[in-house]
């Protein structure tokens, strides 16, 4: 296993004329850890990432790779792994000449280099396909031969920049596995650059998230999901719905009910937060563990293996619910205009607080 190096970030500041590209970003990245950079286009995600590989010279702050300052030195002595989001294959190499560029670049040994891109080839699954030409290759290959470049001379860091975004959905979805498995092989700190939330979560140690340059929010990705620091991570990460509340005597109210609450209540203003998958459809008020919104229904959609019913509460906040498409289950709902109790289990009840983050530096 390749000896990780952890990344410290400090004080970034990158701006191109009034635009804060990135806004003091402080970040800590283990050793060894899957790190994402998420957040939506022109946040400042893929400028972090350009700052560490070397392309990008911040304007002031510092980054370490482990002990030692990098701010100062090239992209090809920073001992880094880059897979670029079209992969920036060369057209005409093959295979083989394309993933052992990288170390023809470093004077390895003609022996060495056919034995490394053979060892490359097998880590990512293309064993026997070293004289291929890259136009014969498939999307899902072409973006394992980028891989195999980016690790064949075993950098300490490997940096990604949305390598998934141009394959359709079932290939992503099977690539993000392979890579998590590929990076519990190797253990390589990985810093992973997304628009997408799902595959965020499904891939990362911790998810970082971005907006207008700043660092929101970086924890764990069941955290960040059930517990968003900020309106914008919650709305910016799955489906929410956010409900001002009010204080009285100690207790968050909301249309006059008094809710019991998960952890600590935020100072300040906040909202509660209500996600599709949590709402169910209570019988009547008498379970003690759930806080009920009276709503009536406006829609029913059958979306294959998972239903969504559309609501408008009392307050004339619109709300959806999402369940799983079981036969009694769809069978059993209420129709268009008929009145429900939406339960929300109190363990499942999160207040946000309202923060200032969405507005640029």
């Amino acid at each position: 296993m390749i000896k990780a190096l952890p990344i410290h970030i400090q004080q970034v500041v990158k701006t191109y004329g009034r635009i804060h590209a990135l806004d003091h970003v402080d970040l800590e990245i283990k050793s060894g850890e899957f790190l994402t950079l998420l957040g939506p286009s022109g946040s400042g995600k893929t400028t972090l990432l350009m700052v560490l590989a070397g392309f990008t010279r911040p304007d002031s702050g510092s980054v370490r790779f482990g002990d030692r300052e990098v701010i100062r030195t090239p992209p090809h002595k920073r001992d880094v792994g880059m897979v670029f989001q079209n992969y920036a294959l060369f057209p005409h190499m093959t295979v083989a000449g394309n993933i052992g560029f990288p170390l023809r670049l470093r004077g390895v040994q003609k022996d060495d280099i056919h034995q490394r891109v053979e060892h490359a080839l097998s880590t990512v699954q293309l064993d026997g396909l070293g004289d291929r030409r890259i136009d014969q290759l498939s999307g899902g290959q072409k973006q394992r031969v980028a891989l195999a470049r980016a690790i064949v001379f075993e950098p300490r860091i490997l940096l990604m920049d949305e390598p998934l975004s141009a394959l359709d959905k079932k290939l992503r979805d099977h690539m993000q596995i392979e890579l998590r498995r590929l990076h519990e092989k190797l253990g390589i700190t990985t810093v992973y650059v997304t628009h997408d939330q799902r595959e965020a979560l499904t891939m990362s140690d911790r998810v970082a998230v971005i907006n207008h340059g700043r660092l929101i929010q970086c924890d764990s990705p069941r955290t960040i999901y059930d517990y968003p620091a900020s309106p914008f991570v919650a709305n910016f990460i799955g489906e929410s719905t956010l409900i001002p509340v009010k204080r009285s005597n100690g207790n968050v109210v909301l249309d006059g009910q008094v809710l019991k609450v998960s952890g600590a209540v935020p100072d300040g203003r906040c909202s509660l937060m209500l996600r599709p998958e949590r709402l169910t459809i209570l019988p009547d008020r008498r379970n003690p563990d759930y806080n009920v919104f009276p709503g009536v229904v406006e829609e029913v959609v059958f979306q294959g293996e998972s239903f969504v019913a559309y609501a408008v509460l009392e307050s004339g906040t619109h709300v959806s619910m999402r369940g799983i498409s079981q036969r009694e289950t769809v069978a059993s709902l209420p129709s268009r205009g008929k009145a429900v109790l939406l339960g929300l289990h109190w363990e499942e009840t999160v207040l946000i607080p309202e923060a200032n983050e969405d507005a640029p530096g």
